[in-house]
């Protein structure tokens, strides 16, 4: 073992606060010309005085409930004041937290960094984001700040250069347009609130006419230009995204609201909620797939109505002081449950973007995925939230037995429990819109935050309708059974039935993951390149002992391809068929598995029950006020 001698920089325990001047706005130049090979530079100026000096790199990212600030791919960081290099420490503790000494007769430190884009798609705004035509830029990856101070305190001036020949969009406020964009000062909350897309492919398209106020616009950056062919039918549905939102909440709570879009097949594939914007990321064909448009159109609409609840509405233990206290994700059935139930679900029918038929079968799609989902048997739904912040990253192997976020999907079979149990309880003369206007409402206007805990949740519900809204929630987040929460889609006249025919959600979610759907038969998600994404637990394929990771060689004998396995599954139903007889390759040893599985192709729909009045599609009407 060989001996080296390394020179240690030692700092005495420094002040936790910062000493810096409030009275000039700290600039950040982000140079992002590079950006098409995963390389963004930045440089700082920060007026400080003379002494110690802590700073820190955003760590708990709002909206994304963990602490995924990609701290990985700070590199290059330099500081210097008066033309001399500053030295720095890292914490120990804190890998986020940087430590200096800022010399005497200083005015300004200068800070130097690179971010380097991850190549890898996995994950959220820390994951691949740039490809050769387009890029996305979020602030806190190329910003610094001072301890001590919160960032609603702390005023930051930005600019921005981009490549030749791109378009950006973004809803920071421009100061003045050129080949780099300076943007108007803004506090640091706004700005890490504010992510910007660009790109050579550009496409603006106004969601509200003429000088309406608040206004709404898409811009959208492609991987080509056809990406950018958004249909004019699904243009008028966005709009009427924006009037069914409003007739949901009665406000708004923005000035001006952006759909920012990324299409490419090269790049992370998820949306991230801010007050005034939403980054909606999506593959190259997203707007031009006719499967796609008529099937999965929830995004947009979720993550915009994150501007009321989420951005507006917030749980006091996620509005953290600054971007280094840990979040605590115990209220996210509300955050995301009650967000994906209302964007998700009920506006992303009432606005047209997915019809009565799809939105019935996006319902029974979850119903039965949560209905066969093993790991509910252990873990309670309340769990899957305040565990988030390692859910969110956990691998898609044995995601069946461990659960994942299921407060998102779970959210909406409980909120559409909620909401037929109001209009119950009133003969239909109220229903959770009621609650809608109430907790999120109020007076029009520009961003605002107003927190709020789970008392405030049960008081507003019972504003609404008198009930025991606390026993209600306790028991359905903290029970664990074999079986999901039914009852909201029974007590709006529906039922879960299972048949021969495919789920067309399911089936346009499995094409955009190029995967093979045997879940509700044989019990297995399986990807393109024919490995065991996940077994389902106390299915045919969990009682022959297959696992994830191992990669299907053959089906019944013949090399294996989704339609054969498709084909060997319907067989198994016919007379006295053999089992389905899988060859696998399990770490270069191979391996024969019979499926003792004969009841053919099994899908979930939803089935109309005559004895009850149809509550489903009454709440999911259009609103014409």
């Amino acid at each position: 073992m060989r001996k080296f001698v390394v020179a240690f920089l030692l700092f005495p325990a420094l002040s936790s606060v910062a000493d810096v001047d409030l009275g000039k706005p700290i600039t950040v130049q982000a140079d992002a010309t590079q950006i098409s090979r995963k390389i963004v530079h930045a440089h700082l100026v920060m007026p400080v005085k003379p002494g110690p000096l802590t700073l820190f790199y955003p760590k708990w990212i709002p909206g994304e409930h963990a602490p995924t600030g990609p701290i990985q791919g700070l590199v290059g960081l330099q500081l210097s004041a008066n033309g001399k290099r500053v030295p720095w420490r890292r914490d120990l503790v804190d890998l986020y937290t940087i430590r200096c000494e800022i010399p005497a007769g200083t005015a300004n430190l200068d800070i130097d960094l690179d971010y380097l884009i991850p190549v890898d798609v996995e994950g959220y705004s820390s994951a691949e984001a740039a490809s050769a035509m387009l890029g996305m830029l979020n602030w806190n990856q190329v910003i610094l700040y001072p301890s001590g101070f919160s960032p609603d305190d702390l005023t930051y001036q930005a600019t921005l250069k981009v490549p030749p020949g791109w378009h950006f969009g973004t809803v920071l406020p421009i100061a003045t347009k050129g080949d780099t964009v300076q943007f108007k000062p803004v506090s640091l909350t706004t700005l890490v609130d504010s992510p910007v897309v660009m790109g050579v492919h550009y496409r603006s398209i106004a969601l509200t006419e003429g000088s309406t106020n608040p206004s709404s616009e898409m811009d959208i950056v492609a991987d080509s230009a056809a990406a950018l062919e958004l249909p004019d039918e699904k243009i008028a549905q966005y709009r009427q995204l924006i009037t069914q939102a409003k007739a949901l909440f009665g406000a708004t709570h923005y000035t001006h609201y952006h759909f920012l879009c990324t299409l490419s097949d090269s790049t992370f594939h998820d949306g991230i909620e801010h007050h005034e914007s939403s980054l909606n990321t999506m593959p190259e064909n997203g707007f031009t797939d006719k499967d796609v448009l008529e099937r999965a159109q929830d995004l947009l609409p979720h993550e915009y109505v994150h501007s009321w609840n989420g951005k507006y509405r917030r749980p006091a233990d996620l509005a953290t002081p600054d971007f280094q206290e840990p979040m605590k994700d115990d209220l996210l059935w509300v955050y995301e449950g009650l967000t994906e139930y209302l964007g998700g679900f009920v506006l992303t029918a009432r606005s047209g973007l997915r019809d009565m038929e799809m939105s019935r079968e996006y319902l029974a799609g979850i119903a039965a995925q949560l209905d066969q989902a093993s790991g509910r048997t252990w873990r309670p739904l309340q769990d899957t939230a305040d565990n988030a912040s390692f859910l969110y990253d956990s691998p898609k192997q044995w995601r069946d037995r461990r659960r994942y976020v299921d407060f998102y999907p779970e959210g909406v079979l409980l909120w559409l429990e909620a909401d037929a149990l109001i209009r119950e309880k009133t003969n239909s003369a109220k229903s959770l819109d009621d609650f809608c206007h109430a907790f999120h409402g109020g007076e029009s206007g520009g961003p605002m935050l107003k927190t709020y805990v789970a008392d405030d949740v049960m008081n507003a519900l019972n504003d609404v309708v008198p009930d025991d809204w606390r026993s209600f929630w306790t028991e359905r987040l903290n029970a664990v059974s074999t079986k999901a929460p039914m009852k909201g889609i029974e007590s709006t006249g529906w039922r879960v039935i299972y048949n021969d025919q495919p789920n067309h959600v399911l089936e346009t979610l499995a094409k955009q993951e190029k995967a093979t759907d045997a879940w509700f038969s044989l019990g297995l998600e399986i990807g393109d390149d024919s490995t065991i994404v996940d077994v389902r637990g106390n299915s045919p394929a969990d009682a022959a002992k297959l696992a994830p990771g191992m990669k299907i060689i053959a089906v019944n004998s013949r090399s294996y391809s989704a339609d054969r396995l498709k084909e060997a599954i319907g067989e198994a139903a016919q007379g006295s068929k053999p089992p389905v007889e899988l060859l696998v390759n399990n770490a270069d040893y191979f391996q024969t598995f019979k499926l003792d599985y004969h009841d053919g192709p099994r899908y979930p729909h939803l089935e109309r029950d005559p004895s009850r009045p149809d509550l489903l599609s009454e709440i999911l009407k259009p609103r014409t006020n």
